[in-house]
């Protein structure tokens, strides 16, 4: 009887097998293989626009008065052309004049903008000197012969493009580091000045400038000098974004020469300038992008210049 209870058992556990290969083939019913599927998103892609100078700036515009008709003119004080430099620390001091029109550089507080110029040692990344009332220095600076190149700016660091808006003198740094330069920032910003005792001096402007490998230059040579875009870019400021750049001893084919600005965003296809005036660009994505700006002449051929006719910036769009 016992050996039957088994047998019973053991049959009642096959049916149920069964059964459930059953229901399997129910839920497969045309007994095909499955495979697990994963919908891959493509990566964005970007298209980038010409478009008219954005409404957030033409309104501050209207509310700066006549400034942006100003005609202001631009002096380098010190280093003076041809100076000779003991030591890695050069101070710039820069003269204001022309008709302004109400145009002074300063820095509000609030906002963290405001008029200001742009100071370019060599064919680094442009500095913002902002209180000319203050000293501002460049620190740091490798022995060697060097370009120092300055120009007024608005506030969304367009240049006034006006004769007399933009100088540039050469000069020669001899020497070593200062072992009682201030101690600064990242940004630059003195922290404390190591060599005061009991006088308390200005707060300096200023940057740690890294090594460059510009070569000479010639100043009777065209010469593009590149400033924007630059840097990290957040918000409503990343899109649409702006380029801007200085022209030296020449004219684009729009403004009656026979010279035009190329640039290139990243992998996209060359394109042109061919006046003298900023342009914005919109349809960025997020992330980090080259741009490059190059003179060229009326064949297309970079016109040469000690390598500052032909100038690429990373920069980071942020939204």
């Amino acid at each position: 009887m016992h050996r039957y209870r088994n047998v019973f058992s053991a049959f009642l556990a096959l049916l149920a097998f069964c059964l459930f290969l059953g229901s399997c083939a129910t839920d497969n019913p045309d007994n095909k293989s499955t495979t697990a599927t994963t919908t891959v998103t493509p990566p964005p892609t970007q298209t980038l626009m010409l478009v008219p100078r954005p409404q957030q700036i033409a309104d501050l515009m209207k509310g700066r008065g006549e400034q942006d008709q100003a005609q202001p003119r631009i002096r380098i004080v010190s280093p003076a052309q041809g100076a000779v430099i003991n030591g890695s620390t050069v101070n710039v001091k820069v003269d204001l004049s022309g008709d302004l029109k109400g145009y002074m550089p300063h820095k509000d507080p609030g906002t963290g903008k405001g008029n200001h110029i742009h100071v370019i040692l060599d064919n680094q990344p442009y500095e913002a000197y902002y209180e000319m009332n203050e000293p501002f220095e460049l620190r740091n600076v490798i022995a060697g012969k060097h370009t120092l190149r300055v120009f007024p700016s608005r506030p969304w660091h367009e240049s006034y493009k006006n004769d007399g808006a933009f100088q540039m003198v050469e000069f020669t740094v001899k020497g070593g580091g200062d072992a009682a330069k201030p101690t600064t920032t990242n940004t630059g910003q003195t922290m404390t000045n190591n060599n005061s005792s009991t006088t308390p001096k200005p707060t300096r402007e200023g940057k740690d400038v890294a090594s460059s490998n510009a070569g000479e230059l010639d100043p009777a040579k065209p010469l593009l000098t590149y400033s924007r875009p630059k840097g990290e870019y957040k918000g409503e400021e990343a899109d649409p974004i702006m380029i801007d750049f200085w022209l030296t001893g020449t004219k684009l084919k729009g403004d009656g020469g026979e010279y035009r600005v190329r640039y290139i965003v990243d992998d996209d296809a060359a394109k042109y300038i061919e006046k003298w005036e900023p342009i914005w660009l919109s349809g960025w994505i997020n992330g980090k992008h080259a741009v490059r700006l190059e003179l060229v002449d009326k064949d297309g051929k970079p016109v040469e210049n000690g390598g500052y006719n032909t100038t690429t910036r990373e920069i980071t769009v942020v939204k």
